[in-house]
C-alpha cells in the first residue's frame, strides 16, 4: 500500500516460541483495540505509526473484507525498525529475574542484593534484547544495544521507553493492575524521525498483575497467557512439533483473562 501497511491481529496465540492449534477467539481484537487506547492515551510522549482505525479509510479493494477486518486491523505508516526490542521493567520478573539470580544484574543494570522474585525494583530499569529470527530474543546490555543502532539513537530510545512505561504504569495503577513490564518497538521515518510502532503495553508484550493478588516471592496471578503455559506444562510437551492444541476450558479462560485486561484498563467493552 505503498507507504502504509495494514496490520491485521489474528486470533492464533504462541508458547514456547510454537503457534499453537488453538486460537483464542477475540484475542486479535484485544491486542489492535488495546493498542489503539495506549497509541492515543501516549501521543503527548511519542508520535506513533496509527493513520487509522476505521475500516472506511481502506482501499476499495479491501471493502468487500470489511466485517473480517473490523476491530482486529490498523491503517499504519511505514517505517523502519530499529534492530533492538526495548523492554521497561518495573518488577523483578521472567528472564529478568533468571539473569538477577546469576549475575545480580539484568541486561548490565546493577540491582541491590537480596531481591525476590516479583519484587519492585528501587527504580523502572531499561533492559533492551536482541530481535531473534527464530527461537528467544536475547538480553544485552544498552551499550551492546548501541554498538546495534548507534548511542545516540539508543539514549532516545531509552528516554522515550521509560517515559511510555511510567505513563502506562501511572494508569494500570489507578485500575487496579500492576504493569511489571513491558516491551515497545520504534521505528524511523523517511525523515528520521523515530516513533512508537507495533503493538503497545498489550497482554502479549506486557505482563500486568492484578493488585490486588499482589504477593512478592514468586510468580504472580496474571493477565496473560500463563493458564496456556500451564496447561502446556502440566501435559509434559517437550516444546516441539507437533504442537498441541488447547482444550474448551484453557481457551475459555485465556479469553475471558485477555477480555478482563481490556475492560479494566480501557473502562469499556471490546469493539
Amino acid at each position: 500500500m505503498g507507504e502504509r501497511l495494514l496490520l491485521v491481529a489474528t486470533d492464533r496465540i504462541s508458547a514456547f516460541d510454537y503457534v499453537l492449534g488453538s486460537g483464542i477467539p477475540d484475542k486479535g481484537k484485544v491486542l489492535t483495540q488495546l493498542s489503539a487506547f495506549w497509541f492515543g492515551h501516549t501521543a503527548a510522549i511519542v508520535p506513533n505509526h496509527v493513520l487509522s482505525t476505521d475500516m472506511r479509510d481502506l482501499p476499495p479493494a479491501f471493502q468487500p473484507h470489511v466485517e473480517l477486518l473490523q476491530g482486529r486491523s490498523m491503517l499504519v505508516r511505514k517505517t523502519r525498525p530499529l534492530a533492538i526490542e526495548c523492554v521497561a521493567r518495573g518488577y523483578l520478573s521472567g528472564s529478568g529475574w533468571k539473569e538477577y539470580q546469576a549475575s545480580g544484574a539484568v541486561c548490565g543494570v546493577a540491582l541491590p542484593a537480596g531481591l525476590r522474585e516479583s519484587d519492585r525494583l528501587p527504580r523502572p530499569i531499561f533492559t533492551p534484547a536482541t530481535k531473534a529470527d527464530t527461537g528467544h530474543d536475547i538480553n544485552i546490555s544498552e551499550a551492546e544495544a548501541g554498538s546495534l543502532i548507534g548511542e545516540a539513537l539508543v539514549a532516545q530510545a531509552r528516554d522515550l521507553t521509560l517515559a511510555l512505561y511510567a505513563a502506562g504504569a501511572a494508569h494500570a495503577e489507578s485500575r487496579g493492575i500492576i504493569l511489571a513490564d513491558t516491551k515497545f518497538e520504534f521505528g524511523l521515518t523517511e525523515a528520521d524521525e523515530l516513533i512508537l510502532i507495533d503493538e503497545v503495553m498489550t497482554p502479549d508484550s506486557s505482563r500486568y498483575w492484578p493488585m490486588d493478588q499482589y504477593a512478592p516471592g514468586g510468580p504472580q496471578p496474571s493477565f496473560d497467557k500463563q493458564f496456556v503455559r500451564d496447561y502446556l506444562e502440566r501435559i509434559h510437551w517437550n516444546k516441539q512439533p507437533p504442537v498441541p492444541s488447547l482444550p474448551e476450558d484453557v481457551v475459555a479462560r485465556t479469553r475471558d483473562k485477555y477480555l478482563e485486561a481490556y475492560r479494566r484498563l480501557t473502562g469499556r467493552e471490546l469493539d
